[in-house]
């Protein structure tokens, strides 16, 4: 992909193909983002990843809690249903969902691509049992001193488990951000697109495929998802390592 990103028309068309271009053409990088209003598009990125995220935490951080912590009626059978949802793929839900918002009016916004994904089934499933690691105890303990559950929950579930929580977030920031068929379905404005949709706007010019083009505005996605992947890798890797709980 970056060796193609730096290549002419004429190399990325050559077989065998060109694993190191002669003149790294950076151009092609300024004629990715001069082809559409692709600062547009990567706000509406931004704005809608970091939205989902936060949805996602401030529903289930709760939901896990519950799930993991509290003993009540229909327990297993809700949880049942969380991972029922977990199972059901996008593809089967969005003629529904998009009648729904369409009737809203909310079409023309960035909702559509945002509140449908405020709950996270794998993120609860994984974030309960990483609060069934934590001992009883400590939670009791805090109890007695009188801290309120949303205490509880921001001063020791959430710190104790934020290997976890960096890692569900940056599964969701790199599915969403990625995401190209839920946009597709829900948009039918530019001023509301990712950008994945402005990638896909590169494709063709005159019947000719612009890889060059191509790939170097697919560098241009990628380096978001590299730069929060060096800044969460360490958390990543203690929540696959469960080396116990001081």
């Amino acid at each position: 992909m970056i060796s193609t990103s730096l290549q002419t028309l004429q190399e990325t068309l050559k077989f065998p193909p060109t694993w190191v271009p002669s003149v790294p053409q950076w151009k092609n990088f300024a004629e990715a983002l001069r082809s559409g209003p692709f600062l547009t598009y990567f706000s509406n990125s931004v704005i809608i990843t970091c939205s989902i995220i936060l949805l996602q935490m401030a529903v289930m951080i709760p939901a896990a809690y519950a799930f993991a912590k509290y003993k009540f009626i229909g327990k297993e059978f809700l949880f049942g249903i969380v991972l029922l949802a977990f199972m059901i793929p996008g593809q089967v839900t969005f003629i529904p969902v998009y009648l729904m918002l369409a009737d809203f009016g909310w079409i023309k916004t960035l909702l559509p691509q945002i509140l449908p994904f405020m709950s996270n089934a794998f993120g609860i499933f994984l974030l309960r049992q990483y609060f069934m690691q934590i001992p009883q105890e400590i939670i009791e303990s805090a109890r007695l001193d009188n801290a309120s559950e949303f205490k509880i929950m921001k001063e020791i579930m959430i710190p104790m488990s934020m290997p976890a929580l960096s890692t569900i977030a940056l599964f969701s920031f790199v599915s969403h951000w990625n995401d190209y068929f839920w946009p597709l379905v829900m948009t039918d404005s530019v001023d509301v697109r990712p950008l994945t949709m402005g990638i896909a706007t590169l494709r063709e010019s005159e019947g000719i495929t612009n890889w060059h083009t191509i790939m170097a505005g697919n560098v241009i996605l990628v380096v978001p998802i590299l730069v929060v992947y060096l800044f969460a890798s360490k958390q990543i890797l203690k929540a696959f390592v469960y080396s116990g709980i001081k």
